[in-house]
């Protein structure tokens, strides 16, 4: 079986259903008959004749009926739909730099009234010994000394790490 590729412009091509008219032509001109009834039924007095029921399904008549005319290839009611989504677009787009999509951001919760707010102690990082005069000079000269092959490496969380060979 042999298999051909369909060109868009083939596939897009509206359907004739009846003479000219397409099938969103046809949809649009038999939705009065099926709206008119149901206002014929659900409004009342129901089930009876009034005036306003027929003002209201002439108008919608003529409402569709003129949404069906083709112009150019197109029915009217897609030519509005086009020039609705148009003019329902917004007129200036404003860049914010600031903009919070995609950041994590914590949610601010309500203030506890003072009552309620418990005592916290907060620790103090750990402070390094502090070195005596002595030591800092053993260091010092440590340092100096290229036999020591003093190292530094970093890692990911930025932590460091000192490498120094034994001295003797």
């Amino acid at each position: 079986m042999r298999t051909t590729v369909v060109p868009a412009q083939i596939t897009t091509v509206e359907d004739k259903i009846a003479g000219r008219l397409g099938l969103s032509q046809l949809l649009l001109l038999i939705s009065p008959v099926f709206s008119g009834s149901a206002v014929f039924v659900m409004l009342p007095p129901f089930f009876s004749y009034a005036v306003y029921k027929l003002v209201l399904i002439v108008c919608f008549a003529v409402l569709c009926g003129l949404l069906a005319i083709r112009i150019r290839g197109k029915i009217l009611l897609f030519w509005a739909v086009i020039l609705l989504k148009y003019n329902a677009r917004p007129r200036y787009y404003v860049l914010n730099k600031n903009s919070t999509y995609a950041r994590d951001i914590a949610q601010i919760l309500p203030e506890e009234p003072a009552e309620h707010i418990e005592q916290v102690s907060l620790t103090s990082p750990k402070q390094l010994s502090h070195l005596s005069l002595a030591e800092i000079v053993k260091v010092e000269a440590l340092l100096k000394n290229p036999a020591a092959n003093l190292h530094f490496k970093t890692d990911k969380k930025g932590g460091l790490s000192v490498h120094i060979t034994e001295v003797k």
